[in-house]
C-alpha cells in the first residue's frame, strides 16, 4: 500500500481555449494562456492515483527572478485555504484521476509572467508552457482600469486598428494605423518593457505607475527605449517617421535587436504607446491636439517672431505652436490623487520635456486639465499648457542697426482646438475638445483658468526672459488677467482661406479676407507670407510675401488674393523627408487707430486616393486577391513610389516599388491575402513619393468560417 500513496502529477491541462474566449485573449497570437486579474481561469490537473482527504496539493505562481512566499512574488495556492493575497482556488470538480481546478488571481494582482508549478506533497510538477501571462482586466469591477460599457471597452482595448488625426485645424485629416496588440511577439515585448522599467511588484499591481513608466520607455531617451525621436528631415540610417503604418514592425524589431528603433515622430510614439496600454488591457486611446502648445517656459505664452514681411522666424523662439500633437488618454481609478479624477489620463512619450529627470509626461487626470487643478501629478501644468497657452505675435525691425520688438497681437484662443480621437464602434472623428476645457467664454472656463494661473503664474504676467524682454518695460506691476480677445476700435477681423484645391505641381490659390465693423472710412495695412513649415512649426522655406494698403468704408469687407507658382515651392517639397504644410501668415494695421491683429492658417496639400478593389468578405484560409490602384491626377510627376500595405492576421506588411508615376497614369499592385482569424479585418496601404508623403487609406473585410 506504502509506495503507491506517494501523489505525483502526471499532466497540466492549462485550457488554453476555453479560459481565453471567458478573458477576451483568445486574440493573442502567443502559445502561452493569457488571462486577466480578478477573474477566474480553470486548469484541469492529471494524477497517478485519486485525490484523497488527507492528500497535500498545491498550484504555485511565482513572478520575478526569485519569487519569495514573504515578498508576495511567490503564490502557494491549496484548494482547502481559501484566500492567499486576495487570490482564491477552488475544486470544480474530481474524477479517478483528474481533478479540475479554478484559480481566480488578485484584481490588483502584479501584472506579468507567472511561472506555474504544482506541488503534491514532496513532488514538484513543472508542466511545458508553464509560463501564464497575466494582464490588467477592464472588464472586472474590482481593477482599477474596470470600463463599465462594452462598446467602449471592444473600441479601447480590443480594436487593433484605427485612425491618428494628424493635419491642421484647418483641414484634419485621418491616418490609418494598425495597433496590432495581438499579432506575434507583440506582448512579449510589453512584458520586456515592464523588465525593462524596474517597476517593483507593487507599482506593477498600479496602472498608473505602470503607464507612466511605458510613456518614458517607449521613447529611447535616457533608457534605451523603442523608439528614437527625430524632426531633422535626414532619416537616412533608419526609417522615415512618414514611412511606419502601424506599431507591430517597430515593436517586433525593438523585442528582436533590443535597441532602439529609428525613427519617430508625435503619431509614432503615440501609436507605439496606444499598442502597449491596450496590449497590456489598459483602455486606451489616441488623442489629437490641433495648434498644441509646447511652452517651454511654463508661463502659459509662446512667443512667436515675425520679420517686416510678415514671415515667421525660427530662430528666435524656444516656444513652438504644433499645428498638431499626439498623446495617449488611458483609463483608470486613480488612488493616488483626490477623488473625481479618475477617468481618462494623459500620457505622452514623444520627448519633449523631462519630468523628474526622465523623457516621461503623465498619466495626468483630463478632468483636471479642465477644471484648472494643475498642481496634481503627473505633469499637468505641461498638458494644461498645451491645450491652453496664448499666441503673442512680435515683429522684429532693424532700428539704428539694433533689433527693435513691437508686438502686433495676442491670440487667446488660438491653442489647443479641435481635439480629436477616434469615435467608439465607427470610422469617424470624435471631437473631445469639451472634456480637456470648458466653452470658450463661459464661467466655468475663466475660474478653471484663474485657478490653473494661480499655481502656473502666482506672480501674475511677467515677461519672459530672453528675446522679447528688450521690447517690454519690466515694472512691477504684473498685468490683470485677460481672458478674452482684445477687442479693437474698430472690430478689425482676418480671415485666410485656400481658393482653389492645394494640389502639389499647381499654384496655391489662397486669400486674406480683412473685415471691419465700425463705421468710417479705415485704411488697413495688410502684410501677408505663405511658407512651407513642419508640423513642429519649424519653417522650411519662405514662397512669397504680400503687401498692401486697402480702403475700407463702414461695415466692410475685402479679399486679398495671395498666389505662390509651381515653381516657387517644388523643388523644396520633393527635396524634404516630411509632410510639411503650407502656413499663411496675415498682418493687419489700422492707420487711423493703430489697431494691430495678426493671424496664421495652416494648410495641407491635397492629393488624390488610393482604391482598394477586393470581396467584402472572405472565408477562413481561403486566398483571395487584393488590388490597390492609384491614378497620377496630379501635375507632376511622382517620383521614387512606393506603396506599403499591411492586412493584420492577412498578410504581414509588404512595400512595392513602384519608381515613378508620370501625370495620368494609372498604378496597380496585387497581393493574394490569407486570413487566419475571424470577424471584421482591416487592410492598410500608403502611398509615399519624393513629392508627397501621406497619401493612405484602409478599407475592411469580413471574415467568415
Amino acid at each position: 500500500v506504502f509506495p503507491e500513496s506517494s501523489l505525483k502529477v502526471t499532466g497540466i491541462d492549462l485550457l488554453k481555449s476555453k479560459n481565453t474566449k471567458q478573458h477576451h485573449t483568445d486574440g493573442y497570437n502567443i502559445k502561452n494562456l493569457v488571462v486577466r486579474r480578478g477573474q477566474p481561469f480553470q486548469v484541469q490537473v492529471s494524477l497517478n492515483r485519486e485525490l484523497r482527504a488527507a492528500d497535500k496539493l498545491s498550484l504555485r505562481f511565482g513572478i520575478g527572478e526569485n519569487p519569495m512566499k514573504n515578498k508576495g512574488s511567490l503564490l502557494s495556492l491549496k484548494p482547502e485555504r481559501e484566500d492567499f493575497h486576495g487570490w482564491k482556488i477552488s475544486l470544480v470538480k474530481k474524477s479517478s484521476k483528474e481533478c479540475l481546478l479554478s484559480v481566480t488571481s488578485s484584481p490588483n494582482a502584479p501584472v506579468g509572467k507567472y511561472n506555474l508549478h504544482v506541488k503534491t506533497g514532496t513532488n514538484v510538477y513543472k508542466p511545458e508552457n508553464a509560463v501564464i501571462y497575466l494582464l490588467f482586466n477592464p472588464w472586472c469591477e474590482g481593477d482599477a482600469v474596470y470600463m463599465a460599457s462594452e462598446a467602449e471597452r471592444n473600441e479601447y482595448v480590443l480594436n487593433d486598428t484605427g485612425y491618428i488625426y494628424v493635419g491642421s485645424a484647418y483641414s484634419i485629416y485621418d491616418r490609418p494605423w494598425n495597433f496590432g496588440q495581438f499579432e506575434e511577439l507583440i506582448l512579449d515585448a510589453c512584458m520586456y518593457l515592464l523588465d525593462e522599467s524596474k517597476l517593483s511588484l507593487t507599482d506593477r499591481r498600479d496602472p498608473a505607475k505602470v503607464s507612466r513608466a511605458m510613456s518614458a520607455l517607449v521613447n529611447a531617451n535616457d533608457d534605451n527605449g523603442v523608439l528614437l525621436g527625430n524632426w531633422s528631415g535626414n532619416y537616412i540610417n533608419g526609417t522615415s517617421p512618414m514611412d511606419w503604418i502601424g506599431s507591430i514592425r517597430i515593436l517586433q524589431e525593438y523585442y528582436k535587436t533590443k535597441k532602439p528603433v529609428c525613427y519617430g515622430q508625435c503619431w509614432v510614439f503615440a501609436g507605439v504607446l496606444n499598442t502597449v496600454m491596450r496590449c497590456l488591457g489598459v483602455p486606451s486611446r489616441c488623442v489629437t491636439t490641433f495648434d498644441s502648445a509646447h511652452d517651454t517656459e511654463g508661463n502659459l505664452t509662446v512667443d512667436i517672431y515675425l520679420n517686416d514681411k510678415g514671415e515667421k522666424l525660427n530662430s528666435l523662439s524656444f516656444d513652438s505652436v504644433w499645428n498638431f500633437h499626439v498623446w495617449n488618454d488611458v483609463w483608470m481609478k486613480r488612488t493616488d490623487v483626490p477623488n473625481g479624477f479618475s477617468g481618462w489620463q494623459a500620457i505622452d512619450s514623444t520627448p519633449q520635456e523631462q519630468s523628474q529627470g526622465r523623457f516621461q509626461c503623465g498619466p495626468c487626470p483630463v478632468k483636471a486639465v479642465r477644471e484648472g487643478d494643475v498642481y496634481l501629478p503627473y505633469d499637468c501644468k505641461f498638458v494644461y499648457a498645451e491645450v491652453n497657452a496664448d499666441r503673442v505675435y512680435w515683429v522684429v525691425k532693424k532700428v539704428n542697426g539694433k533689433d527693435k520688438y513691437f508686438k502686433v497681437g495676442t491670440e487667446t484662443q488660438a491653442v489647443g482646438k479641435r481635439i480629436s480621437t477616434k469615435a467608439v464602434g465607427q470610422n469617424r472623428r470624435e471631437d473631445i475638445t469639451r472634456e480637456y476645457k470648458y466653452p470658450e467664454g463661459s464661467k466655468e472656463e475663466r475660474m478653471s483658468m484663474e485657478r490653473a494661473y494661480s499655481f502656473i503664474r502666482p506672480l501674475g504676467l511677467m515677461p519672459r526672459s530672453g528675446y522679447a524682454s528688450a521690447a517690454r518695460t519690466l515694472s512691477n506691476n504684473t498685468q490683470p488677467l485677460v481672458l478674452r480677445e482684445p477687442a479693437t476700435k474698430t472690430g478689425l477681423h482676418l480671415e485666410i482661406t485656400n481658393t482653389e484645391a492645394l494640389h502639389p505641381g499647381n499654384p496655391l490659390e489662397m486669400a486674406i479676407t480683412v473685415k471691419i465693423s465700425a463705421p468710417g472710412n479705415w485704411t488697413v495695412d495688410i502684410t501677408g507670407s505663405c511658407q512651407l513649415q513642419y508640423y513642429t512649426g519649424k519653417v522650411q522655406a519662405n514662397l512669397g510675401t504680400i503687401k498692401e494698403t486697402i480702403n475700407l468704408e463702414g461695415t466692410s469687407e475685402m479679399q486679398i488674393p495671395l498666389k505662390i507658382a509651381p515653381d516657387a515651392y517644388m523643388k523644396t517639397l520633393s527635396s524634404m523627408e516630411d509632410e510639411v504644410l503650407i502656413l499663411v501668415t496675415a498682418i493687419a494695421e489700422v492707420k487711423e487707430t493703430n489697431d494691430k491683429l495678426t493671424k496664421e492658417t495652416s494648410m495641407r496639400f491635397e492629393y488624390p486616393p488610393i482604391t482598394v478593389q477586393m470581396p467584402e468578405t472572405a472565408k477562413l484560409y481561403n486566398d483571395f486577391t487584393c488590388a490597390f490602384i492609384f491614378k497620377n491626377k496630379l501635375n507632376v510627376t511622382l517620383e521614387n513610389c512606393k506603396l506599403l500595405v499591411e492586412g493584420l492576421s492577412i498578410f504581414k506588411m509588404t512595400t512595392f516599388e513602384l519608381g515613378d508615376i508620370m501625370p495620368g497614369k494609372i498604378m496597380k499592385s496585387e497581393i493574394i491575402c490569407t486570413p487566419t482569424r475571424l470577424g471584421e479585418k482591416k487592410i492598410v496601404a500608403k502611398l509615399i513619393s519624393d513629392q508627397i508623403k501621406g497619401i493612405s487609406t484602409e478599407k475592411g473585410i469580413f471574415i467568415t468560417e
